[in-house]
C-alpha cells in the first residue's frame, strides 16, 4: 500500500461498566500512542445529550488531550458550528492555538450533533442557524484574519494566527461548499456512507484554490478494526456492530463486550440498517486491510485515513492502530 497520511477520530466512547471519565481517560491514552506512531493528528468530536458519548466539551477536551502530548496535532472533529456563536469559537480555538502553538485544527460541521430538543436547548430555539453555516465559516475566518483589525467586533486571542479550518460532512452539500472556499474536506464515511463517492467527485472538481489550499486535501474518516487474524478482528469487530444496532433502533448502549454473533442477527430491517451505516468499515489482519485500503484511497482520491476503532479490550484497540501504521511502513 501507498504511504498515506494517518490520523484518528475518537469519541470518547464510554464503555459498559465504566464512566465519562475511563472514556476521557482513553482518549488520551489513544492519543498519546498514536502520537509515539507518527499519526498526524487526533480529532474529537462534539456531541450532547448522548449519556454514552463523554465528548460534549469539545474544546475543553481538545486542551486536555494536548497537554497530555507533545507533537500532535489536536482538533474538533467537529465544532458543530450552528450550535455556536463563531466569535466564541474563534476566541476559544484562538486560545487553545495561542497554548499549543502550530498543533490546532478547527473542523466545523453544519449538524447539530443530537436531537431536535436538545437543539432548542443550544441554540436558544433558533432552529435557522444551520442554514447560516456557510457565512459563519466566512465570519471564522474573518476572525481569524489579521485584515481584520479595523473592524467593530474581533476575537482576541485569535486574530492573525494561522488555525487550518476543514470542512467536515455527510452529504454532497458539504463537499461543494468546502470545494468553493477552498479548504480541506473530511467525509464522515464512518457512518454515512452513501453518498461518499460523489462528495468526493464533486470536491475534487470543483475545487477552487484559496489562500488557504492550493489543490484538494480530502479526508475520509473510516472504521478500523486491525488484529493478528481476520477471524480475531470479526470477534472484535461486534462490539462494533452492536454499538451501531443500538443507533439505529434509537436503543443507545456503551461500548460493549464482543459478542459471538451481533445481536441483531436474523432482524433483517435491522441488519440492514447496520449494513448501510457501516458498510466502510476496514476489519480484518494487515494484509486484507492493506488491499482494500488501497483500492479506497486510488479509486476516491483520499489524502488521509482518520480512522476510529470501536473496540472494546483498550489494548487491542492500541493494537489496531499499531496495525494500521505497520501497513503504511
Amino acid at each position: 500500500m501507498d504511504k498515506i497520511v494517518l490520523s484518528a477520530l475518537d469519541l470518547a466512547p464510554v464503555k459498559k461498566g465504566e464512566n465519562a471519565a475511563s472514556a476521557l481517560a482513553r482518549t488520551v491514552k489513544i492519543a498519546q500512542h498514536i502520537e509515539k506512531l507518527g499519526f498526524e493528528r487526533i480529532w474529537v468530536a462534539e456531541h450532547h445529550n448522548m449519556e454514552y458519548i463523554a465528548s460534549s466539551a469539545t474544546a475543553l477536551l481538545i486542551q486536555h488531550i494536548a497537554s497530555h502530548t507533545k507533537q500532535l496535532r489536536v482538533g474538533s472533529g467537529g465544532i458543530m458550528l450552528p450550535n455556536h456563536a463563531p466569535l466564541v469559537i474563534a476566541e476559544q480555538f484562538g486560545t487553545l492555538e495561542t497554548l499549543f502553538p502550530g498543533r490546532i485544527d478547527l473542523g466545523l460541521g453544519r449538524a447539530p450533533g443530537t436531537d431536535q430538543l436538545t437543539a432548542m436547548a443550544l441554540r436558544r430555539n433558533n432552529l435557522n442557524t444551520a442554514f447560516q453555516f456557510p457565512q459563519d465559516v466566512k465570519d471564522l475566518q474573518r476572525y481569524f484574519s489579521a485584515d481584520n483589525y479595523d473592524a467593530k467586533v474581533r476575537a482576541f486571542p485569535g486574530e492573525g494566527l494561522d488555525i487550518p479550518l476543514y470542512i467536515l460532512g455527510s452529504s454532497t452539500d458539504s463537499a461543494y461548499l468546502a470545494a468553493s472556499l477552498g479548504l480541506p474536506y473530511a467525509f464522515a464515511t464512518h457512518f454515512a456512507p452513501a453518498q461518499f463517492a460523489s462528495a468526493s467527485m464533486i470536491y475534487h472538481q470543483n475545487f477552487v484554490p484559496s489562500a488557504a489550499l492550493e489543490k484538494p486535501y480530502f479526508i475520509a474518516c473510516v472504521n478500523v478494526i486491525a488484529a493478528d487474524s481476520t477471524e480475531e478482528a470479526e470477534h472484535l469487530s461486534t462490539s462494533f456492530y452492536n454499538l451501531f444496532a443500538g443507533i439505529v433502533t434509537n436503543t443507545r448502549r456503551p461500548l460493549s463486550a464482543p459478542t459471538d454473533e451481533v445481536i441483531y442477527k436474523g432482524i433483517p430491517a435491522i441488519e440492514q440498517a447496520v449494513h448501510s451505516m457501516a458498510s466502510c468499515a476496514f476489519i480484518g489482519d494487515k494484509t486484507k486491510i492493506a488491499a482494500e485500503m488501497d483500492k479506497f484511497v486510488k479509486d476516491h482520491q483520499v489524502d488521509e485515513i482518520m480512522a476510529t476503532s470501536y473496540i472494546f479490550d483498550d489494548e487491542k484497540c492500541l493494537k489496531s492502530f499499531s496495525l494500521l501504521r505497520e501497513i503504511q511502513d
